[in-house]
């Protein structure tokens, strides 16, 4: 298998280099990259079966650069970033080799690429997918501080502090304000979950409410909640089975 060794640091490619030399049975080193640019630059000419990729890099960071890629080799990544993400690198990438690197860890990632290979899944990894999710959840979400909507022939701006929560109605989406007006949007509920910072909370399949506007709570049968706002109806909201725990995390309970 060809393989790309991508990282800034020289030391660390040098060390990942010897180590790799107990393995030309499997590896063939085809090149190195010492930022993102020139990784990107270098997968898309000679489309590596494997890379070997920090993070932390100036130009590109490794994210930043699998994000621009249209082919998509196996990957391997080789960093010392911080460990709270060594599960999700783990189950979505081919490995996660914290540095430095170790013989017998590598030794493992070896052996994992390997079973891949053997299972003739190497031109079609299975991680490809899993690995641009954990890319897509990664992405910063664009600041928004208000909702459009239209009324009459004019756009209105509701801002998000003025919102205290999204209905679905069949197929309409309704936003509702703190005093007791509601308006139409063009959004899904799904769209808005996406899109609204952590401040709203989807409490159901049809119902995203802002937390600022939970005045009380109480338990319900089925493991559901009824939530009471302070908005001016007093509105009461009941949350679905599936939802609960959004609630029960962000009111830290």
């Amino acid at each position: 298998m060809t393989a790309l060794l991508i990282d800034d640091e020289p030391l660390a490619i040098s060390r990942l280099r010897r180590l790799l030399t107990k393995h030309t049975d499997t590896f063939t080193i085809i090149g190195e990259a010492t930022n993102g640019a020139e990784g990107l630059a270098m997968i898309e000419a000679q489309r590596p079966d494997v890379i070997f990729l920090d993070i932390e890099m100036p130009l590109l960071n490794g994210f930043e650069m699998l994000g621009r890629l249209s082919y998509m080799p196996l990957v391997v990544f080789a960093t010392a970033y911080d460990q709270y993400a060594i599960r999700a690198f783990e189950e979505n990438s081919v490995d996660y080799l914290l540095k430095p690197i170790e013989a017998d860890r590598l030794e493992r990632t070896v052996q994992k690429i390997r079973l891949l290979r053997s299972h003739d899944q190497a031109a079609s990894n299975p991680y490809t997918d899993n690995l641009a999710r954990l890319l897509e959840q990664m992405k910063p979400k664009k600041e928004i501080f208000s909702i459009s909507v239209k009324t009459g022939d004019k756009i209105r701006l509701i801002p998000l502090a003025e919102i205290a929560f999204f209905e679905a109605e069949e197929k309409y989406v309704f936003l509702a304000t703190h005093d007791g007006q509601k308006f139409l949007t063009t959004y899904t509920i799904a769209s808005l979950d996406e899109k609204l910072p952590d401040s709203f909370v989807r409490i159901s399949r049809a119902v995203i409410v802002n937390r600022h506007r939970i005045r009380e709570f109480q338990k319900h049968f089925d493991g559901k909640y009824v939530l009471t706002l302070n908005d001016s109806k007093q509105t009461r909201l009941t949350t679905g089975s599936t939802y609960a725990d959004n609630v029960r995390q962000l009111m830290e309970l």
